[in-house]
């Protein structure tokens, strides 16, 4: 099948690589020239496990390619998904221009075409975004939904990281749809994924990113407020957890409940809000969705505080994304340690192979360089310079080879632990404290 993605951020890169790795032609779509260099280079644009390999092996047999002339792209396939950001507003509300602009460029293609296409929505959109996308398309095209073309919601649940993984291994395929024609085609794209077909309606669709995120957001806040309760008795709040996380039949997946650090990410924080912005525009009160937030920020304070209190000065972070084996910076809640940091004048050395400042593009490139102009200043590529001039190790991410870093330190190194890292030595080890543990 002919397929174009507009959009080749993280959801649209594991698309592009896993529909062709499915026998599917791709035409991948984007504004950023960075981007389509990159994917007609046969390279991945963002750091992600395996997706290298695949869009270079697919771009070589032309499986592949990459363009920013979206209507070119809708005439040639027979469907189109989207999977452009939607970021959130100051109000909390989402921000829907990028989304909207694309599905007019959509509209422009069906323009010139005769044949019935499907529209997908990959993106996580607010219930009734659906709806307001096929309003534009009809608009600029003058096509009929429905008979012409249909839109169809089928929100993604890939994590960073291992979203290639979750891709082939989704726990269920959502389509929200009523149009026979669409949802025939859509089996057709995910027959060979091993998981659940389930059709459902549009609204439910649309939402169910939010329900699920604002629930994995509450199990991460869940088991830090666990830990930090333990830690003050003395108490081993893994071991509690690991009990705990036991109980599959009512406890539901272990994932989240792991005390540590806050969860940050470009997804919790906003479908969170956004979820709150919706039950307060229906004039509801939502107290546990609403504290969320406030005991996520209360722990980033807690571990700022904490830092400080060690009395030292030089500090040295293994890690800066939000989470081992990404390069996302958005919304890394140890972004916002390091800014405080800085501007006490702590002296700062950061390492994490993932970011290269030199390879960031789009959204994440200007969300750090706004946050800490400076950057480039506090991260090298070698971390025994930040072990040499730090006083106190922060371990931010579970990298592997952050491991062997822990275990070649000098007794003389405090080491402050926010994942619950596992290395040789670590409970022999006097100037070792974790964050909740």
């Amino acid at each position: 099948m002919n397929i174009s993605i507009f959009g080749l951020g993280y959801v649209g890169c594991v698309g592009v690589a896993c529909l062709a790795n499915n026998g599917n032609q791709i035409v991948g779509v984007d504004v950023n020239p960075t981007k389509v260099d990159f994917i007609n280079s046969g390279k991945s644009p963002i750091i992600e496990a395996e997706l290298d390999e695949i869009i270079r092996e697919h771009r070589e047999s032309k499986m592949i390619r990459a363009t920013h002339d979206g209507i070119e792209a809708v005439r040639e396939t027979e469907v189109s998904f989207i999977c452009v950001g939607t970021p959130p507003t100051l109000n909390g509300h989402l921000d829907l221009s990028v989304i909207f602009k694309v599905a007019e460029e959509i509209g422009k293609g069906l323009k010139l075409k005769d044949k019935f296409h499907v529209v997908v929505i990959r993106s996580t959109v607010l219930p009734g975004t659906n709806e307001k996308i096929s309003e534009i398309i009809h608009a600029a095209s003058g096509k009929v939904p429905n008979q012409d073309y249909a839109v169809v919601s089928n929100p993604e649940f890939l994590r960073e990281g291992t979203a290639v993984r979750d891709y082939r291994n989704p726990p269920f395929t959502l389509v929200g749809c009523s149009n026979p024609a669409a949802i025939e085609t859509m089996r057709e794209i995910y027959a060979k994924i091993d998981a659940p077909f389930v059709v459902t309606d549009v609204k439910v669709a649309e939402i169910i990113k939010y329900v699920n995120n604002a629930f994995h957001a509450l199990k991460v806040t869940f088991g830090n407020e666990i830990g930090s309760i333990c830690k003050r008795m003395d108490i081993d709040s893994h071991k509690v957890m690991d009990i705990f996380c036991m109980d599959r039949k009512l406890n539901l997946s272990p994932y989240y409940f792991k005390p540590g650090f806050a969860y940050g990410g470009s997804c919790l924080p906003k479908d969170l809000k956004a979820l709150t912005t919706i039950a307060h525009d229906a004039y509801l009160k939502c107290p546990v969705l609403e504290s969320i937030e406030i005991s996520n920020e209360l722990l980033k304070d807690h571990v700022l505080q904490q830092i400080i209190a060690f009395g030292k000065q030089k500090v040295g972070l293994l890690g800066l994304s939000f989470k081992a084996g990404t390069d996302d910076l958005r919304s890394s809640p140890i972004v916002d340690i390091v800014e405080n940091l800085l501007g006490k004048g702590f002296d700062i050395k950061i390492y994490d192979r993932n970011v290269r400042l030199s390879q960031l593009v789009g959204g994440n490139k200007e969300f750090i360089f706004e946050r800490i102009p400076f950057i480039s200043r506090f991260i090298t590529e070698d971390w025994g310079q930040v072990v040499k001039q730090s006083e106190v190790i922060v371990v931010v991410n579970n990298e592997p080879e952050f491991r062997g870093i822990l275990e070649s330190l000098s007794p003389d190194k405090i080491v402050y632990d926010l994942i619950n890292i596992d290395f040789k030595g670590k409970e022999s080890m006097a100037t070792y404290t974790g964050v909740a543990w």
